[in-house]
Parts: C-alpha cells; sequence; structure tokens
C-alpha cells in the first residue's frame, strides 16, 4: 500500500502543480462554472479518450495521459464548486485555488485508501480502457442525479461520484506509468 500511495502522491502532484500554472496564466475563471458544466467537460474528455483507445491515432496531438490529468483536475473543481458555491466573478488568488483543488485531492486519495484496504488493490489488474468506461459511467450517473436536481432514493451523491473519478483517472495513470 505504501508503493501505492507514492504513487498515488506523485500522479496529484503532478495535477495540481499543472492546475497551478494554469491559474497562473488564466486565472480562476472556472469558478463561474456550474458543476453541470464540469460534468459535460469531463464527459467530452473521457469520450475523446475512448475515442483515442478505438482509433489509435489523435490528429490534434494531444493525448490520453494530459486527458486523464485534466480530469483529475476538473472532477477536483467540481468538488471545489460544490463545496463553495458557483460565483458570479472568480473570487480566489491562484494560490488559494490551489489549496481548495489540493484539499479535495486528498480527501479523495483518503476514500482510496480506505476502498483500497477493501478491495485489495483489484484495480491493479485493470485495464486502462475499463477505468475509462467507469469514469464514462460516473459521469452518466452524474448527469441523471444533475437532471433529477440531486435527489437520489438510495445511491451516493455527486460528490462520491466526482471523488470515484479522480481515482480512477489516477489509476489509470498510474497504470500507463507502469507500461499497461
Amino acid at each position: 500500500m505504501e508503493h501505492t500511495l507514492a504513487q498515488y502522491d506523485a500522479v496529484i502532484a503532478e495535477c495540481a502543480d499543472l492546475f497551478g500554472k494554469k491559474a497562473q496564466d488564466y486565472g480562476t475563471a472556472w469558478r463561474i462554472l456550474r458543476v453541470s458544466s464540469l460534468t459535460d467537460q469531463v464527459f467530452i474528455k473521457a469520450q475523446r479518450i475512448r475515442t483515442l483507445q478505438q482509433v489509435g491515432e489523435s490528429k490534434v496531438g494531444e493525448g490520453i495521459r494530459p486527458e486523464l490529468v485534466a480530469i483529475v483536475n476538473y472532477a477536483a473543481m467540481a468538488l471545489v464548486q460544490l463545496d463553495r458555491g458557483v460565483v458570479d466573478q472568480p473570487d480566489l488568488t491562484a494560490e488559494e485555488a490551489r489549496k481548495a483543488l489540493l484539499t479535495e485531492l486528498h480527501a479523495a486519495r483518503e476514500l482510496m485508501r480506505r476502498k483500497n484496504h477493501d478491495y485489495g488493490e483489484a484495480w491493479r489488474s485493470m485495464r486502462v480502457s475499463s477505468l475509462v468506461d467507469l469514469i464514462l459511467m460516473k459521469l452518466l450517473r452524474i448527469k441523471s442525479i444533475e437532471d433529477n436536481q440531486g435527489r437520489t432514493l438510495v445511491s451516493e451523491g455527486i460528490g462520491a461520484n466526482w471523488a470515484d473519478i479522480i481515482n480512477y483517472a489516477v489509476f489509470a495513470l498510474i497504470r500507463m506509468d507502469e507500461g499497461a
């Protein structure tokens, strides 16, 4: 498990570093996005990964890895939006936004640690394509919950699904780093 935690930490450090650099370039304009807009953005990225996996080539130059990093960051941004609410104007500095993102990534890491204990690191036997399919399934669940104004009868809420998406994307990045 220590190896997994070190790998996980390396991936989220990479994601947070890119997020911080983009926040310096663009500011925190994303704070105006509704969670449903982030859902659609992540859906596009996950669908693109699936297409790249099926077709085997990219015509715009970016591959699967940058899209998975983007999914981690957008999913964490969605959790920030759920926690803090949507604003009309950016209200965080780049550093405040990075700290908020890291808070969500660390919470997802803790969830992963607990689930990993119970599931025995089953994800290590999974294909990257399966992890992407799980991300797409979770996004469809989120869309359904959003369409129902956040109401569920027996299911986890939107936040739990976003945390799972972060973990699936991190797992996919780790599996890719391992040559899967």
